[in-house]
């Protein structure tokens, strides 16, 4: 659209919907699609990691050997680098045909499908180097996959949606890491892991009819973030720099240090702030979650109660806490959830210290599950719907991927000091400590609603077309 909007964020506040509207959130067609893209990115994750080093286990592959493998899955973690590209760069024909989000969707699917066979149809113990080769793909495809669905989850709907977008989109993932793990280890039971592979590719089927079924976003450009992008053009206009040099140049600008500068300067120096929250929000989750599995074995519960209820129930109480966690974030916005959950997430962490006082015991062990899972599908809705209402539509991919990397690293580099804080405290004090890591995004929480609230803070205006019943 050419018109011009006002400035992000800027606009009069969306009426809050009723009791009876709150499950009717879940019923566009939008939301509902989200859970399938959903199940296409939770897809490929585990298939190049825990279950393909079960099977390359299996097969005797030497543990060096698996150890280097592990590393194709640090793609997840610096897709930042390539999600200015995602965001910039059109796909010949594919871009004409399904838009700017759909043609970098399906291509990252349809190149996961593929890799997958070719993992499927490869021998390990003849070709591990083109197992290698098909593992670095599908991880790499799989990143670009999450940083396409990420953008398009943001500016498909709009902002009162979004809690319910993060909520279906949490329940496929959780979904597909139970079809790539249980599934896929209990198809090469009862057949080979060939079989395991060749299905787990059939499934990405899932994500390609979708893509090809659901809309383009239509999205707006402010006048504000025009006039950012107008620097690019008044660079190429002096630059004395000709050729490949003058091209790249103006892309880097445009792709890379727009987004940046967007950000900033719509935040200013809450910006900082910003960041810190996002880093330390999930941080008392991701440390304890480490040593969950080995703190239930030391306490005395056998494989098949941890299976039933930290796993199978536990799922089942984190897919209800997203969906209410969706709900809420419609029903009273993003800013008394994002406090609610950052409170609840760490407190609930405390009844981990009581299981371990009462030993193991089945109820106390449902108690702790009940109360940890459901608090933190609920910090994962509102968190994801918080982190999408911080992006400019101009910007989504680049934007999302910086905050979604801002906030795994910090928990993933503290877990990795866990086992030698539980040895040396006991597993009381170490879900204590977990718990008072967590103190730090409680007071960001309370400082962020302050001064730079959630639900009226700048966020580019787009998406409109959310709002026509029909969307697809």
């Amino acid at each position: 659209m050419d018109n011009d909007v006002p400035e992000p964020g800027l606009s009069t506040a969306v009426p809050r919907p009723g009791r009876r509207e709150l499950l009717g959130v879940y019923m566009h067609p939008r939301v509902v699609g989200m859970a399938f893209l959903g199940f296409a990115a939770g897809l490929p994750l585990l298939l190049v990691g825990g279950t393909f080093t079960a099977w390359l286990r299996d097969l005797g592959v030497e543990l060096a050997a698996i150890g280097f493998l592990s590393w194709v899955g640090l793609a997840h973690s610096i897709k930042i680098l390539w999600a200015p590209v995602v965001d910039r760069l059109p796909l010949p024909v594919l871009t004409r045909i399904f838009g700017r989000r759909r043609a970098w969707i399906l291509l990252a699917q349809v190149l996961i499908a593929i890799s997958l066979l070719g993992i499927a149809t490869t021998d390990p113990t003849r070709q591990l180097w083109l197992v290698a080769v098909w593992a670095v793909v599908t991880a790499f495809a799989s990143a670009t996959q999450d940083i396409a669905v990420d953008a398009y989850r943001v500016e498909a709907v709009s902002r009162q949606r979004q809690g319910a977008m993060a909520a279906t989109y949490v329940t496929g993932y959780r979904v597909a890491l139970l079809a790539a793990g249980a599934g896929a280890l209990h198809i090469a039971a009862v057949g080979s892991w060939s079989l395991a592979y060749g299905a787990m590719a059939v499934l990405m089927g899932v994500g390609i009819v979708t893509t090809l079924i659901i809309r383009e976003p239509e999205v707006q450009v402010s006048a504000t973030t025009r006039q950012l992008e107008k620097r690019v053009l008044d660079y190429l206009a002096v630059t004395s720099h000709q050729g490949l040099r003058r091209d790249l140049g103006a892309w880097f600008i445009g792709a890379v240090i727009c987004p940046f500068a967007d950000f900033f300067r719509r935040y200013g120096l809450a910006a900082l702030a910003v960041l810190v929250f996002i880093a330390t929000f999930r941080i008392s989750d991701i440390f304890m979650g480490v040593m969950a599995n080995p703190f239930y074995l030391d306490l005395g519960f056998s494989m098949r109660q941890i299976a039933n209820v930290a796993a199978a129930f536990g799922l089942a109480m984190t897919l209800t806490g997203a969906a209410l966690g969706g709900a809420l974030v419609a029903r009273f916005g993003i800013a008394p959830m994002l406090i609610f959950t950052a409170v609840m997430a760490p407190v609930t962490n405390l009844t981990f210290s009581w299981l371990a006082l009462l030993g193991p015991e089945v109820y106390g062990l449902v108690i702790a599950i009940v109360a940890d899972n459901i608090t933190g599908g609920m910090a994962i809705a509102v968190f994801i719907a918080y982190l999408s209402s911080l992006t400019n539509t101009a910007y989504t991919a680049t934007q999302y991927a910086l905050f979604s990397s801002v906030m795994t690293l910090p928990g993933q580099f503290l877990g990795g000091f866990t086992g030698v804080v539980a040895s040396q405290v006991g597993w009381f004090w170490f879900f204590v400590s977990s718990a008072a890591i967590g103190l730090p995004a409680i007071l960001l929480a309370i400082l962020l609603v302050r001064i730079a609230h959630p639900d009226r803070m700048p966020r580019a205006l787009g998406a409109e077309v959310d709002q026509v019943p029909d969307a697809k």
